[in-house]
């Protein structure tokens, strides 16, 4: 759910990958901290389908790992999303492309 604002403000979400396996309070604390000090509207947590310069090796599979982040998200200003998977996107620079490219209007913030 993307919030909707006034005509001067421009969105500011933030993006935090990662495999979340399984998600956990750490990951939880990073995204709050990032919405204190960034200026952040949202923060998505991209839940990865799978790192393509990594093996699946003990990897759950993405339905349990997104439900993990989903737990740990409040769903309104942290979201839990799967959208690389529905994107189709394994590597950061296609992600944010796309994401830029679906969204122009939000000013995405990459976390690390």
């Amino acid at each position: 759910m993307i919030p909707t604002f006034g005509h001067h403000h421009r969105l500011r979400v933030g993006l935090l990958g990662g495999s979340f396996n399984p998600a956990h309070e750490g990951h939880l604390h990073v995204a709050r901290q990032a919405m204190r000090h960034g200026g952040l509207d949202q923060l998505w947590l991209l839940v990865s389908p799978g790192n393509p310069l990594k093996t699946r090796d003990g990897m759950a599979p993405l339905p349990e790992r997104l439900a993990s982040a989903r737990r740990i998200a409040d769903g309104r200003r942290i979201i839990a999303t799967d959208i690389e998977a529905r994107l189709g996107t394994r590597y950061t620079a296609d992600t944010l492309a796309e994401l830029k490219r679906r969204f122009p209007a939000i000013h995405f913030v990459w976390l690390m």
